[in-house]
C-alpha cells in the first residue's frame, strides 16, 4: 500500500550495511552492556537456528536427525556455548529492565518484552534439557564430551523410562515453544525480527542531512504532498513502523524529550505503527466507506510533530534504521502545504523567505553592506568566476551576532590570498528554514533560483559558514541540478593552516567546542574544528560531542518557533558550563546566536565565539585590519 521511495540503488552499500549493522549489531554496541546482551541473544539464534530443524525432526522420528550437520560434534559444542550466551543475555536483559529500569524503556510495552524474554529462555532451556535426556539414553548422534554443558546435565536424569517420557516432553516442549513464538511474532513489538533486517537494507546511503524531494511535476494522481494519512506513507516509512524494537535508544538522545516536551521520537513511531495495524487491513480489502483518518492528530498531536529540531540524534542512534526525521518532515509537509496549519510565529518566516529571499525580511540589497568595508569583491553576472565563492547566508548577512563570523572569514582569507567572492544581493535563502518547516513549494523555488545563479556564474567550488546552507548546498541542490564541491569555513581554514597560508598563534585559553548537528551528525565534519581549537587554545571536550552531539535548540526552523517547555539552548549552555572552559566555541551563525542567548539566561560567565572570530584574534591586528 505504500508509497513508492526509491531505494533499490547502491547495493554495495546496502550490503555493507547488512553485514556491519544487522550482523556485526554495530549500533547496539554504543551502549556496551546492552549490546552485549542483545548480541548474544541475537547471534546465539543464528548459531541455533538448524536445531530447530534437528528439534522438528527429533519430534517426529526420536532415532532421526539432520544429515551431517546433526552429527558434528564441533556444531553440539557451538549449540552448548550459545545457548548458555542466550540465556545469559537474557539473565542481562532483565536485570537491566527490571533492576537499571533506564528511562528510555518509558512507554514501552514492557509486558510483551517479559513474555518474549521468557519464550526465549524457555526455547534454550528445554534445547539443553532435551540434548541432556538424550545423551542420558544413549540417543546423542554427536559425541557428548563436545557438548559439556548438556553432558553435565544428562547427570540429572536417573530411571531410563522416565527420561524416555522426559525426553519425548522436552523436544515437544522446545518445538511448540518456537511454533508459539512465531504465532505470536507478526502481533507484537518483535516483529522487528522479521523487519529489522529489510528495514536495515533499504536504509538511507546518501547523505544523512539529505530530505527526500517532493515531486510537483509528474502525474496528479503521482503526486504527494507528505504524509496525512497511513495511505500517504511510502512502504520504508510502513517498513519503519513496524521495525521499532522500543529500545527508547531515540528517546533518550531526543533533545525535545530530553527538556520536556511532548516529542518522543520513540512513541511517534509506535503512535503510527498502530494507526498503520488499524487502518491498514480495511484499506487494503476496499472496505466500502472506509476513509483513514488524519494522523495528526489521531496518531499524534501537533505539538509533538513541531517540537522536533530534525537534529538526527534519534536516527543515528537507531539500531534499525528507521528514520524519524523523514516521518516529522512529511507530517510537516501535509499540515503545511495542505492544511495550512503550522505555528503563527513562523509565518513571517516563510513569508520572508518567499517574497525576500530572507527569513529576516530585509532588503536584498543590503547583504553586502557587511563586505563593503573589507573590499570583499562582489561578483557580477558576466565576471569570472573566483577560485572559491563564500556562501555568506542570511544569518550572517542580517543578524549582527553572527555577522561577526562572516567578517571573520573574510578576513581570513584575504590575508591567505585565497581568490573569493560573494554573490552579494543575487544570493538567496538555500530554502532550508521553509523545507523543514514543511513547505516543499517555497523551498524548491529558492533551490531552483540560486541554482539558476550558480550555474550562470561558473562556480564550481562554495564555502559555507552556515552548516545548514552547507548542508542544502551540498546535499540537496544536486537534485535540482546543482552539483558543486561544498566545504564548510572550518574545512577551508584547517586546510589553510596545514598549509602554512595561515599561521595562528596558540594561547592558553580553555575552550570547548559545540558540534553543530547539521555539521557533526549529519555531515561527518568533526576533525576540522578541532584542529582549529588546538590552533588557537586549550581544547576542554564536553561530555555530548562529536556525532553524539546535542543541539542548540535552532534545527528544523526552531530559529523562527517559540519553545514550550524547557530550553534547549539553556540545556546546551549548562552542558557547557560544567567543562569549566572560558570559551565557548562555534560553527555556526545559528548556534551563536542560540547559545549566546542560553549562556545570557543562565547568567553563566563563558564567551560564545565562532572559530573563525578566535583564529582572526591569534592572527594578531593585520588579519584584524584585513590585511
Amino acid at each position: 500500500m505504500g508509497k513508492p521511495a526509491e531505494r533499490f540503488d547502491d547495493l554495495p552499500r546496502r550490503t555493507r550495511n547488512e553485514a556491519v549493522i544487522v550482523l556485526g549489531q554495530r549500533k547496539l554496541f554504543q551502549r556496551l552492556g546492552p549490546g552485549l546482551m542483545h548480541a548474544a541473544i541475537f547471534w546465539g539464534f543464528l548459531v541455533l537456528f538448524p536445531t530447530i530443524l534437528i528439534a522438528l525432526i527429533g519430534a517426529v522420528d526420536r532415532d532421526a536427525t539432520l544429515p551431517w550437520l546433526g552429527h558434528q560434534g564441533w556444531f553440539a559444542l557451538l549449540v552448548d556455548v550459545f545457548a548458555v550466551l542466550v540465556l545469559l543475555g537474557v539473565v542481562a536483559a532483565v536485570a537491566i529492565r527490571k533492576l537499571a529500569r533506564p528511562a528510555r524503556f518509558e512507554g514501552s510495552h514492557l509486558g510483551e518484552a517479559d513474555l518474549i524474554l521468557a519464550m526465549i529462555a524457555g526455547i534454550v532451556t528445554t534445547l539443553l534439557l532435551w540434548h541432556a535426556s538424550r545423551i542420558a539414553l544413549g540417543l546423542n548422534e554427536w559425541p557428548a564430551g563436545w557438548s559439556p554443558v548438556s553432558d553435565a546435565l544428562s547427570g540429572l536424569f536417573g530411571d531410563d523410562s522416565v527420561t524416555e517420557v522426559l525426553e519425548r516432553c522436552f523436544v515437544w516442549a522446545h518445538v511448540l515453544l518456537i511454533l508459539s513464538f512465531l504465532v505470536y511474532l507478526p502481533y507484537s513489538k518483535h516483529l522487528h525480527i522479521a523487519t529489522a533486517a529489510v528495514n536495515v537494507f533499504f536504509s538511507r546511503t546518501r547523505a544523512r542531512g539529505r530530505l527526500e524531494p517532493l515531486r510537483f511535476d509528474g502525474p496528479e494522481e503521482d503526486m504527494r504532498f507528505g504524509a496525512g494519512t497511513v495511505h500517504d506513507l511510502t512502504w520504508k516509512q510502513t517498513l519503519d513502523t513496524f521495525s521499532c524494537t522500543e529500545c527508547g535508544r531515540c528517546q533518550d538522545v531526543c533533545p525535545a524529550w530530553a527538556t520536556g516536551k511532548e516529542l518522543s521520537p520513540k512513541l511517534l513511531i509506535m503512535a503510527l505503527r498502530d494507526q498503520v495495524f488499524e487502518e491498514g487491513p480495511p484499506l487494503l480489502r476496499g472496505a466500502d466507506g472506509f476513509e483513514p483518518t488524519a494522523l495528526v492528530p489521531n496518531a499524534v498531536t501537533a505539538d509533538v510533530v513541531w517540537d522536533c529540531v530534525t537534529c538526527g540524534a534519534c536516527v543515528r542512534e537507531c539500531p534499525v534504521s528507521i528514520e524519524h526525521v523523514d516521518h516529522i518532515v512529511d507530517l510537516r509537509r501535509h499540515l503545511v502545504m495542505m492544511d495550512s496549519s503550522f505555528p503563527a510565529e513562523a509565518e513571517p518566516m516563510l513569508r520572508d523567505v518567499e517574497r525576500a529571499s530572507n527569513p529576516w525580511g530585509r532588503p536584498q540589497t543590503e547583504r553586502a553592506d557587511w563586505a563593503e568595508q573589507l573590499g570583499v569583491r562582489v561578483l557580477q553576472p558576466g565576471e569570472p568566476a573566483p577560485e572559491v565563492l563564500y556562501w555568506v547566508g542570511c544569518a550572517a548577512s542580517f543578524d549582527e551576532r553572527a555577522r561577526r563570523a562572516a567578517e571573520s572569514t573574510a578576513r581570513l582569507l584575504q590575508a591567505a590570498g585565497v581568490d573569493f567572492a560573494i554573490l552579494g544581493p543575487r544570493e538567496g535563502c538555500t530554502g532550508d528554514p521553509a523545507r523543514r518547516m514543511g513547505n516543499e513549494y517555497v523551498f524548491q523555488a529558492a533551490a531552483e533560483q540560486n541554482v539558476a545563479t550558480l550555474n550562470e556564474s561558473g562556480v564550481t567550488k562554495i564555502v559555507a559558514s552556515c552548516p545548514h546552507c552547507f548542508n542544502t548546498l551540498g546535499n540537496e541542490y544536486p537534485d535540482f541540478g546543482g552539483e558543486y564541491e561544498v566545504v564548510h569555513h572550518t574545512e577551508l581554514l584547517a586546510e589553510l593552516i596545514r598549509d602554512g597560508r595561515l599561521a595562528p598563534s596558540a594561547g592558553s585559553e580553555s575552550i570547548t567546542y559545540h558540534d553543530s548537528c547539521y555539521l557533526a551528525r549529519h555531515n561527518d565534519v568533526r576533525a576540522s574544528p578541532r584542529e582549529l581549537v588546538s590552533a588557537v587554545g586549550s581544547p576542554v571536550e564536553m561530555e555530548k560531542s562529536g556525532e553524539r552531539t546535542f543541539c542548540c535548540g535552532a534545527g528544523g526552523a526552531h530559529m523562527w518557533m517559540e519553545e514550550r517547555g524547557g530550553l534547549i539552548n539553556e540545556e546546551r549552555a549548562r552542558q557547557a558550563a560544567e567543562t569549566g572552559a572560558e570559551t565557548l566555541a562555534v560553527a555556526c551563525p545559528f548556534c551563536t546566536v542560540m547559545l549566546d542567548d542560553g549562556v545570557k539566561a543562565r547568567g553563566d560567565d563563558l564567551r560564545v565565539v565562532d572559530l573563525s572570530t578566535l583564529l582572526v584574534e591569534s592572527l594578531g591586528p593585520e588579519a584584524n585590519d584585513g590585511h
